[in-house]
């Protein structure tokens, strides 16, 4: 090894069960990690882990022994699993604490990060022009946080000042404005004119266009006539003539069963137009009665500052009945998206209110996932290549493989025997930086949200 090196890249062994530093090697150091289990993907198996080495923030070997000399080195135990870096594409990273709904740039990304998530996509921005800033500070190192994929603003009504209906020059332009910013666009509450342009123009960039789509009612846009204008992901809703237009889609889903002829149409129409949906299931969870799956093995609430734990600590949750019914519905069609060969992201979809915070919720979906009959080794699938794929960065992101991008994260226990032990994160390596899970949350316990009276205005 090398000798008289500074105390940034001196080399020394870090025993698992050592936590020193928030971050243990810089992104062009050369970073070795033996032992513990890797998640191969292809198989859906953990083998056991002889090297993972890591040079350049990229997978360099994966066998073998350490030849010459290295940075760091990560020793792990019979107990440790490794997995590829989390996928999370409905990541927000906005909090609607008090007053109004605005993104956060501080606490959020470190959240995601410490939590696996080593790539976000933001599935449409309130402050487009902040996270473009958060994604920049993100990759010059100024700030920690996951790969940010910024969507941009809204192309909908979602978006303030859009209208009902907009002129096809303006969509143009806007789309022209933001390709080169962005990596994927996101329509919601769209009129069906425009989202067949927004779709056609984004295609000119090769850039993919996601949607928060309904039933059809009211000069909505169905998913099924959303796949027919060659849109590439749907959220949260399947679609179809069991959602017809007549109400809206909410109205309609908490009756769904997933034997209903019209479910069955619509998934098959999924699978042969390859079109990605992202169910977000646990979304609706929040919304409903917090039950089984929604305790805290972390106390979500110590992020947020003392001033808003004070102010909210009274606030009751109200059950939405729908949306718990919802909830239990997603559950059902997801697992017959899943047996009919759908393809499937994982979306968190969770704007906190200062009592969870979506990076935590990674896991929730892992769980509801399997809760609802998807094999572990597919859920972890759908949480990292699947992402990757469906946001086109696979050739990067989403598996374990020399070329890539090292991005791991490690835990405490086999994901395939019980798929809450991704909840039990120890370490995460983004482009070949290495992170204490740990001490990443603690850097940024009581940091979220207004510190006293006189900023609540800004929240």
């Amino acid at each position: 090894m090398r000798n008289n090196m500074t105390l940034k890249t001196i080399s020394f062994v870090i025993v698992f069960s050592v936590i020193s530093s928030i971050t243990f090697a810089n992104e062009n150091g050369r970073l070795v990690i033996q032992g513990g289990h890797r998640f191969d993907t292809d198989s859906g198996t953990f083998v056991p882990n002889k090297l993972i080495e890591i040079a350049d923030g990229r997978f360099k070997k994966l066998d073998g022994k350490p030849v010459g000399d290295y940075d760091k080195k990560l020793v792990l135990t019979g107990g440790d699993y490794i997995l590829p870096g989390l996928i999370d594409l409905h990541a927000h990273y906005n909090v609607r604490l008090l007053k109004k709904r605005r993104e956060e740039f501080t606490v959020m990304p470190i959240v995601y990060l410490a939590n696996g998530a080593t790539v976000t996509f933001s599935a449409g921005e309130y402050d487009p022009e902040g996270m473009q800033q958060l994604r920049k500070d993100i990759e010059s190192g100024k700030k920690l946080g996951p790969r940010l994929i910024n969507s941009g603003p809204y192309f909908g009504r979602a978006r303030p000042k859009w209208g009902r209906k907009r002129d096809k020059a303006d969509i143009v332009a806007d789309v022209k404005k933001w390709a080169p910013l962005v990596g994927g666009f996101k329509a919601k509450a769209i009129h069906p004119d425009d989202l067949k342009v927004l779709i056609e123009e984004a295609h000119k960039y090769n850039l993919t266009v996601t949607g928060h789509l309904d039933s059809g009612y009211r000069s909505s846009v169905n998913p099924r006539e959303a796949i027919a204008m060659g849109i590439d992901r749907v959220e949260h809703f399947l679609g179809g003539d069991a959602l017809p237009n007549t109400q809206s889609a909410y109205s309609s889903l908490k009756d769904v069963t997933p034997d209903m002829p019209e479910i069955l149409k619509i998934i098959r129409l999924y699978v042969e137009k390859e079109i990605w949906f992202d169910a977000t299931i646990t979304a609706y969870g929040y919304y409903g009665n917090r039950g089984e799956g929604f305790d805290h093995w972390i106390d979500e609430r110590q992020f947020f500052t003392p001033h808003v734990r004070e102010v909210l600590k009274d606030k009751k949750h109200k059950p939405m009945e729908v949306f718990e019914k919802i909830f239990h519905v997603k559950q059902k069609t997801i697992k017959a998206f899943y047996d009919a060969g759908g393809r499937i992201t994982l979306g968190t979809d969770h704007p906190s209110d200062g009592t969870y915070l979506p990076g935590f919720g990674v896991h929730r979906e892992l769980d509801v996932l399997v809760k609802s009959g998807i094999a572990p080794e597919d859920a972890i699938r759908i949480g990292t290549i699947n992402g990757a794929k469906a946001i086109r960065i696979d050739k990067d992101h989403g598996s374990i493989e020399v070329g890539k991008v090292a991005d791991l994260f490690i835990v405490g226990g086999n994901p395939l025997e019980n798929i809450r032990n991704t909840r039990k994160g120890k370490y995460v390596v983004r482009a070949g930086v290495l992170h204490s899970s740990r001490e990443l949350l603690k850097s940024v316990k009581g940091k979220l949200g207004p510190t006293h009276k006189e900023e609540e205005e800004d929240w």
